[in-house]
């Protein structure tokens, strides 16, 4: 007589493709049972603004069994800033690889810092990642993810630890930073506030949440470490990314020099516009394409090597550029059905039943049902602040405390959001499917997410403003 063993929860995590393929489904089905819905909008500075108190519902638009499969193509018309990003850093690190200078780089440091202080640069290399996100952006981190992985291989890891390291870090830093132009220098504008004002609380949250997730990141190596099979990454591709020599050996060339020279420099061309310029995807993936390039001709590959080796990286990349594209069809059903307006509305209308301590946090639950189906964060806020701004001062709550409420929200759920391509976009790079993903993270960010509301609700104790 056979026992049948209760299957834990994350056994029953579907393949990447088909839990987003089931989102869009109902995504769709959710188009045919809310009534269409939308809010008038007005131009602010050259960006849609939603009017507050202009809700009115539509003539329904049920998305159909065959605009179900076009929005497919639209969605990766939509998504293709970001999927030639993607193909770009992937090319990009595939001819690093190639010159060997990421490996050599890694390995001398590794060598130089010592295996036994491992757990200490897992410590260090979150934070320093953490700040790359609070200090730099988040698709303008993806070419960074591969290090990571390298790095993480060299210490005796896993490519989940990688994810964790880097993927994980830039998304906490990026999405709790206290100067994120795209939430909460956004939400400050709209909200009429000082640009980035109550930074010091923000960047205490920011700190706070990085330093859990350092823990966590040491707490999984230690796990792993002399045993990977008590991890999440075994199966996982690591060839390209795995050091082929003993640490001992390894030291810098004068070809790895200059070609790691080409790469610093671009990267800071690319830093500068971004800062001064306000370069976006379409100049930073051209970025990445010159770097590729230039690192090609100083380290002397011929163009066959340099056109082979783009090829065989587009090869590697192509699933997550696929998954992002994939990704983004969700966002067009949503906007095709105008169902995403009446979805904050009625979120909106629930708020103001509620009290005050309590409205503070659902408001932030809503802006996590929000991010799946708006996970731009400029985009939401411009969304859904327009509405949730009086809102908040209806049932007593400060505007400071509405956009922390709306950055915990947006920020918080981006660890997990399948919609979110960046996300797709840096675990492809770090060949992480999405459901070890979610089975690593999910812990972390319920306990980020606790220690948020924690401070959401001192943060409405003070009345803070």
């Amino acid at each position: 007589m056979s026992i049948k063993k209760n299957k834990k929860w994350y056994t029953r995590i579907p393949h990447p493709v088909t839990m987003l393929f089931g989102i869009i489904i109902f995504a769709t089905l959710l188009s045919h049972i809310l009534p269409a819905g939308k809010y008038a909008r007005q131009l602010v500075d050259g960006r849609q603004r939603v009017v507050p108190g202009t809700f009115e519902y539509t003539e329904s638009k049920g998305i159909g069994f065959l605009d179900l499969f076009t929005s497919m193509a639209k969605g990766f018309d939509a998504a293709s800033d970001i999927i030639w990003i993607v193909l770009t850093s992937g090319i990009m690190f595939g001819i690093l690889q190639k010159t060997r200078m990421v490996e050599n780089v890694v390995g001398t440091i590794v060598r130089v810092i010592g295996l036994k202080r491992k757990y200490v640069i897992v410590f260090l290399m979150t934070y320093i990642f953490g700040m790359l996100g609070v200090a730099v952006g988040y698709e303008n981190n993806i070419a960074m993810v591969p290090i990571g992985a390298m790095l993480s291989l060299a210490l005796g890891g896993d490519l989940i630890l990688a994810a964790g390291m880097s993927v994980a870090a830039v998304t906490v830093g990026f999405g709790l930073s206290p100067i994120n132009p795209y939430t909460v220098g956004t939400g400050h504008k709209i909200a009429e506030l000082p640009m980035f004002s109550g930074a010091p609380l923000r960047s205490l949250i920011c700190f706070l949440g990085l330093t859990l997730l350092a823990f966590y990141n040491v707490r999984y190596f230690k796990k792993i470490s002399g045993d990977k099979s008590n991890g999440l990454g075994q199966g996982l591709d690591e060839s390209g990314f795995s050091l082929n020599k003993s640490i001992g050996e390894y030291s810098i060339s004068y070809k790895d020099g200059l070609v790691a020279s080409v790469f610093l420099a671009g990267m800071t061309i690319m830093l500068y516009g971004i800062f001064q310029h306000h370069w976006y995807l379409k100049e930073i993936a051209a970025m990445f394409t010159i770097i590729s390039i230039c690192c090609g001709i100083v380290s002397r590959m011929s163009a066959t090597e340099i056109s082979t080796t783009s090829l065989e990286s587009v090869s590697m990349i192509a699933p997550g550029a696929f998954m992002v594209g994939f990704a983004t069809t969700i966002k067009v059903i949503l906007e095709q059905g105008e169902i995403s307006d009446t979805i904050a509305f009625h979120l909106s209308e629930v708020l103001t039943s509620l009290p005050i301590y309590f409205s503070a946090i659902v408001m932030s639950l809503s802006q996590c049902v929000m991010n799946i189906l708006i996970p731009s964060g400029s985009g939401q806020a411009l969304a859904t602040l327009p509405v949730m701004i009086p809102v908040g001062d209806l049932v007593g709550l400060t505007r400071q405390t509405t956009i922390l409420a709306f950055q915990i929200g947006d920020g918080v759920t981006n660890l997990i959001n399948p919609t979110l391509g960046g996300l797709i976009a840096m675990l492809s790079l770090c060949r992480v499917p999405f459901d070890r993903w979610l089975r690593f993270i999910a812990p972390l960010m319920l306990g980020i997410l606790l220690m948020c509301w924690v401070f959401l609700t001192a943060a409405v104790l003070i009345n803070w403003s």
